[in-house]
């Protein structure tokens, strides 16, 4: 579950983790009163207006026809109140929104935090997620830190460094001397820094994240180490340890048909293919997603009914993936073991019943306890179902009703 940036500075500033302090606002006006606010609480005399979305590059990102950036600088209430009103209810379109962009609900009026002194601010980057081909923590940090974190990694690839951290023993105090040494770190920076990296991975650790990228994390001039932007990832799998992160959850954010999915407790992923998929078991799930591209279809879904595919189930199912307008043919592909094929079988012709406007193909693939009987429910139902006992016979059936 993603969560938007000031809320993910919420939770850093919980752990101890330094941040660019900021005021969330819904409109113009209370933009205007978050910036009055923040100049009371922290003497800024310029703000930030960030928009929150879930999708990064809002920096460079644009308002859909227009020329004001997601993110920008304000000298003034009135330019606080200007720049909102441009962005706040507009669609913002970055190089991870696609075109389509995304609706910017809400903006963060935050303080301004490169403010001249002794030195120049500096940009980093830090990042703590698991490796999985170790099952280990790392933390991901570079000296060249900003928008185009990316670009650094393609072009300069040994100016990112990477420590590994043993979860049994978690982050140890050498490690973190370590990465603030590699970041060039040295007097009240460099304590800053350690600080800042054990308190981030307490975070980490502490709210079963999957992933937190601070871009960037500034050294400022006065050697303060602090997150100017926050990326948080919660493990949805481990949200019911905590509540209070889960009701963070945006769900204007969201596919609204995956939302419904969710509602239903049905997997479910939307694709841009032209063939949906209901299936029970995700490994079973990516095989057929794999024959349907081999037969030239492309999968229009992920879609996961479960163990429980009975007829309710696999009529939401059904009208889950008849919501995208993109769906020529449907490939149900259901692998007896727990459950009997016979019954699925039964549900899928009480589901199509029920709903009696379904006008795409369907292919019906059912292997397992009772597949011959379920093949039989099928064929005598008189319905525009196609059935299958063989994966490759579906596959051909996908291929013919396709072309």
């Amino acid at each position: 579950m993603n969560i938007h940036e000031y809320q993910g500075k919420e939770v850093l500033k919980s752990f101890g983790v330094a941040i660019q302090e900021g005021i969330v606002a819904n409109t113009p006006e209370e933009a205007v009163e978050a910036a009055k606010e923040l100049q009371k609480q922290t003497g800024t005399g310029w703000w930030v207006v960030k928009s929150q979305i879930h999708a990064g590059g809002r920096g460079k990102g644009k308002i859909a026809g227009t020329e004001q950036r997601g993110v920008a600088l304000a000298k003034s209430l009135d330019d606080v109140k200007t720049i909102s009103t441009n962005i706040l209810g507009n669609v913002l379109v970055t190089i991870q929104t696609g075109e389509a962009g995304k609706k910017v609900n809400k903006v963060l009026i935050a303080q301004d935090v490169y403010y001249p002194g002794e030195s120049q601010p500096k940009e980093l980057y830090m990042s703590v997620l698991l490796n999985r081909a170790n099952g280990r923590n790392i933390i991901m940090y570079s000296t060249e830190g900003g928008m185009d974190i990316e670009e650094v990694a393609h072009k300069t690839p040994h100016l990112i460094h990477k420590e590994e951290i043993d979860p049994k023993v978690g982050l140890q105090a050498f490690q973190a001397r370590k990465i603030a040494f590699n970041l060039g770190m040295e007097g009240k920076a460099h304590k800053e820094m350690v600080r800042f990296v054990t308190s981030l991975y307490k975070a980490y650790d502490s709210i079963d994240a999957s992933m937190f990228e601070i871009n960037p994390v500034l050294k400022t001039s006065d050697n303060r180490i602090i997150a100017v932007d926050s990326k948080v990832n919660l493990d949805e799998n481990a949200l019911y340890r905590h509540p209070d992160l889960e009701a963070m959850r945006d769900l204007s954010e969201e596919d609204p048909t995956e939302v419904e999915a969710g509602e239903h407790n049905l997997n479910y992923v939307k694709l841009d293919g032209n063939v949906g998929c209901m299936v029970n078991g995700a490994g079973l799930a990516m095989a057929t997603m794999d024959i349907i591209k081999l037969s030239g279809g492309e999968p229009a879904n992920f879609l996961d009914v479960g163990g429980t595919a009975n007829a309710q189930r696999v009529e939401q199912a059904f009208r889950i993936i008849l919501k995208d307008p993109n769906v020529k043919a449907i490939l149900v592909n259901i692998f007896g073991g727990i459950v009997r094929c016979d019954r699925v079988a039964q549900g899928i012709v009480d589901a199509y019943q029920n709903m009696g406007n379904i006008n795409v193909p369907i292919i019906v693939r059912l292997q397992g306890t009772n597949a011959e009987e379920a093949k039989n429910i099928i064929d005598a139902s008189g319905l525009k179902v196609f059935s299958a006992i063989q994966l490759q016979e579906a596959a051909d059936l996908v291929k013919k009703v396709l072309s």
